[in-house]
């Protein structure tokens, strides 16, 4: 079911993808994220560069690097890139230290590589994305392929529970880098997440976790009325 331009969630993610955009500057080199309110942000960022804003990006997905193409922003090579001024990517949940889960879109590994290398990450969310503590959403963990049934198995016997990521046609979701993503389904809050991520971490086949810590700078927050709120 699409959205309309008046739902809620819509108006929250469209306001935080154009204030986000209202960040950038001239001669900035932009990550672009992945995701429903990403793709409002690269919107934005299109209207300003048509404006005359210039700029130039790299793309955490396929499916970002599509629209960035469609919509005119200049688009650089990955491979030619050792840091970028800024990325601009939402969140799947942010808590108040600003640790959060990623990866709902599936990019969460190019999600963190290019997080990693920009001077400051901006993250854009709706209003709804802000908890006390996270595990009220899924957490993606991208696997490798090969003995994926081994590495499940490895989930199961410590007690993890998830599903592997499907498509509508329930082929196996396959992320950009050719990996399978893992779910994993957490009963209660997560009181210590910098602990799963060093538990799932040491699990063989396990490639990236959508745990995102110490990354985050700003934090745009879009309401349901159209206004942003930017927390430093």
């Amino acid at each position: 079911m699409v959205k309309s331009d008046l739902d809620p969630l819509v108006i929250a993610k469209k306001a935080a993808g154009k204030a986000a955009a209202d960040l950038i500057k001239e001669g900035m080199l932009v990550g672009l994220g992945t995701g429903s309110t990403a793709a409002f942000f690269i919107e934005a960022l299109s209207k300003k560069c048509q404006e005359g804003l210039k700029i130039s990006a790299v793309a955490t997905s396929q499916a970002s690097a599509r629209q960035a193409q469609l919509l005119g922003i200049p688009l650089r090579d990955p491979a030619t890139v050792v840091s970028l001024d800024v990325t601009v990517d939402g969140a799947d949940e942010i808590d108040h230290h600003k640790n959060m889960i990623k990866g709902g879109g599936g990019a969460l590994l190019r999600e963190k590589l290019l997080a990693k290398a920009s001077r400051e990450m901006i993250v854009i969310i709706d209003e709804t994305k802000l908890v006390e503590h996270l595990g009220g959403v899924a957490v993606p963990v991208e696997i490798i392929p090969f003995l994926y049934q081994s590495t499940l198995q490895r989930f199961a016997d410590l007690g993890y529970q998830g599903t592997l990521r499907c498509k509508r046609d329930n082929s196996f979701f396959v992320t950009d880098n050719g990996n399978y993503i893992f779910d994993l389904v957490y009963q209660d809050p997560i009181l210590d997440p910098v602990q799963q991520q060093e538990h799932l971490k040491r699990i063989h086949g396990v490639v990236e976790t959508g745990f995102f810590f110490n990354i985050a700078g700003r934090v745009v927050i879009g309401y349901e009325d159209g206004f942003v709120k930017v927390r430093t």
